[in-house]
């Protein structure tokens, strides 16, 4: 379950009444249809909900099939109150398995404009990231994990923060997808 907005309009780093070296922190575990559930509540929100689930159906099409994605930004902050806007897109870093028999640079060409975050944003409204899992710790991955998380941690006011983490799997993204081709009919509300 998604923590509601904290009073400062994020979610919150721990989950309120835990002490802070339980499980019940960020990153959230979620899924795609409490993401949309959650968040979906603005035509402008929907729009970007939409471009995540087409971005997560391009990847599985690309057979990245296996692994999670963190999910962060104003999109997840209480932004049109926080900066009177709407959110412009959705953070999202993907953590996936190599698939059966695909090397990294085979994948590479496999994934072509999904490894590039400007026509991620253009298509998709998702600034994308990747991390590949299991391969041998570098300090490289090691370096780029904490950045992630030291980064999406903080509002760039330094505000500690929450964000969320969702499993990659389509079947969850189809049930996502009919609550969001609902709320689409009912036309989001601001």
């Amino acid at each position: 379950m998604i923590p509601n907005w904290n009073a400062a309009g994020v979610l919150p780093p721990i989950r309120p009444g835990f002490p802070g070296e339980t499980v019940n922190r960020s990153p959230y575990r979620v899924s795609t249809y409490q993401l949309v559930d959650r968040f979906g509540n603005t035509s402008e929100r929907l729009l970007i909900l939409q471009g995540l689930l087409d971005y997560r159906k391009a990847l599985y099409e690309a057979k990245i099939t296996s692994g999670f994605q963190w999910i962060d930004g104003s999109f997840v902050e209480q932004v049109e109150n926080l900066e009177s806007r709407d959110p412009n897109d959705v953070d999202v870093v993907t953590f996936y398995d190599l698939p059966d028999g695909v090397d990294q640079y085979d994948l590479d060409k496999i994934l072509g404009d999904l490894y590039d975050s400007d026509k991620t944003k253009e298509k998709y409204r998702v600034d994308a990231y990747f991390q590949v899992l299991g391969k041998p710790i570098s300090s490289v991955y090691v370096r780029r994990v904490s950045y992630w998380y030291s980064m999406w941690s903080h509002r760039r006011d330094g505000l500690w923060k929450g964000f969320l983490e969702i499993d990659l799997s389509s079947e969850e993204d189809k049930k996502a997808l009919e609550l969001l081709e609902s709320k689409k009919k009912e036309g989001g509300t601001k």
